[in-house]
């Protein structure tokens, strides 16, 4: 199998590239930098074959689609900054990269008879209720620029294409990149007092277990919409042992976050030097796109479909913690 991958500078690319590599498939990394210009880690994404794309060029999509020939299109090339989406000066340039790059990669596919897989958000829905969204939920309502070009590209793959994969994630996590597991950690260096948002009820997803389960399914022919998070455990609250909440907001988020890198031996992050308090969205007041309250993803179809479920979010932010360097956080 040979596979093409956007976005290889991100958190997700990062670690596609790699399981691929793991399985033995060929593999073609591509972004906008003119050489590869991720974490520099020596895995085998800073090796393999590399194009310098710019996503929004369909003549340049289709050459390099042509010249690679692939199987499988893994697109994870997107503009992913919500609050910047909104400024009036780059909503041109949002859509061009989230629309109009997904549109002509889908074209590619169809025209080179290759499978495709999407990722997208739970920010094509409007976040309002407390029913996890199922993935073939239509009610499409998005409260942003971003949900709404996310929901384009959505389109543009699903109404191209029969042999697809729209795969929704949430609250994203990865080693390649910055996320909000990093922001808290580095903002607790200098702060002994947080303020977190605890309205907003998800779960996050960590890259190199998304990065198996996509992996898995371009296996298969087992093509549609999906949701994929992290597991949520069953049970409510604290322990000793940690957070045994099911779906979470961000303000627990953060206590496990700092909960684990204790455990990890990170003692700086323990209540006595860090008061995590929580805040309603109002509250909080810093964005300037509106956020959606229910990202809950129902991740049921996976399983229903012979797909492994994700670990527990957890067992995920644990091993993640346990990877980082403390003293390099960016």
């Amino acid at each position: 199998m040979k596979v093409f991958v956007t976005g290889v500078a991100g958190q997700l690319g990062h670690d596609v590239i790699n399981e691929l590599d793991k399985r033995g498939a060929a593999c073609v990394a591509s972004d906008l930098a003119p050489q590869y210009a991720g974490v520099a880690d020596g895995t085998p994404v800073t090796t393999c074959e590399y194009v310098s794309l710019d996503i929004t060029d369909g003549d340049a999509v289709e050459k390099a689609i042509a010249d690679a020939s692939p199987d499988v299109i893994v697109h994870c090339a997107a503009w992913t900054a919500v609050d910047a989406a909104e400024d009036e000066d780059k909503r041109e340039l949002v859509r061009r990269v989230n629309v109009l790059g997904t549109e002509n990669f889908a074209k590619a596919a169809k025209k080179h008879d290759c499978k495709m897989v999407y990722i997208s958000t739970d920010y094509v829905f409007d976040g309002q209720g407390e029913t996890p969204w199922d993935p073939d939920c239509t009610d499409y309502a998005p409260l942003n620029v971003y949900g709404e070009t996310k929901l384009a590209g959505e389109l543009a793959v699903s109404e191209t294409l029969d042999k697809f994969f729209i795969v929704r994630i949430a609250w994203v996590f990865g080693k390649n990149g910055k996320n909000f597991i990093k922001t808290m950690l580095n903002v607790a260096k200098t702060h002994d007092k947080l303020t977190v948002v605890n309205d907003q009820i998800g779960t996050p997803t960590y890259t190199l277990d998304l990065s198996v389960l996509l992996c898995d399914m371009i296996e298969t022919e087992k093509y549609g919409y999906y949701h994929a998070t992290n597991a949520e455990l069953v049970g409510d609250g604290y322990t000793d042992e940690g957070c045994k909440c099911g779906y979470i907001s961000w303000y627990d988020f953060t206590k496990e976050i700092f909960r684990l890198a204790v455990e990890a031996g990170h003692s700086e992050y323990g209540p006595d030097c860090v008061q995590v308090s929580p805040v309603t969205t109002a509250e909080y007041g810093v964005s300037k796109a509106a956020r959606p309250f229910n990202s809950r993803l129902d991740k049921s179809k996976l399983e229903k479909n012979g797909f492994n479920p994700l670990p527990t979010w957890q067992d995920a932010v644990r091993r993640y913690i346990a990877e980082l360097d403390f003293d390099n956080l960016s």
